[in-house]
């Protein structure tokens, strides 16, 4: 696999690892970067093509990062929330646990 492609595939994973919201995936697939591109810098000078490629691949790292950056948000949104009703799943779960039309057969 030449230099452009081998960098496109790695922007499409991080990509499709992101917008599949499969954070193990991306993770792998981030880790994987530094190494990957070490290897493909030792090649020699970029063409034009390869810097396209490049280009490609610092923005769909800007892509995951973003999608990582909205999770993270999105997540502590909801442990906020959690947190600040924390009361009311108590009660919610204590009162559950007390009604006998919630018990399982």
């Amino acid at each position: 696999m030449d230099r452009s492609e081998a960098m496109r595939a790695l922007g499409d994973e991080l990509v499709a690892a992101a917008t599949a919201s499969d954070w193990d995936r991306l993770r792998v697939a981030a880790r994987a970067l530094p190494s990957a591109l070490r290897e493909l810098a030792g090649r020699g000078p970029l063409t034009a093509r390869e810097r396209e490629a490049l280009t490609w691949l610092r923005s769909a790292y800007e892509q995951a990062q973003g999608a990582c950056a909205r999770a993270a948000r999105d997540l502590e949104l909801r442990l906020d929330d959690m947190r600040n009703n924390k009361e009311g799943w108590i009660a919610y779960a204590l009162g559950a646990e007390n009604d006998p039309a919630l018990e399982q057969p």
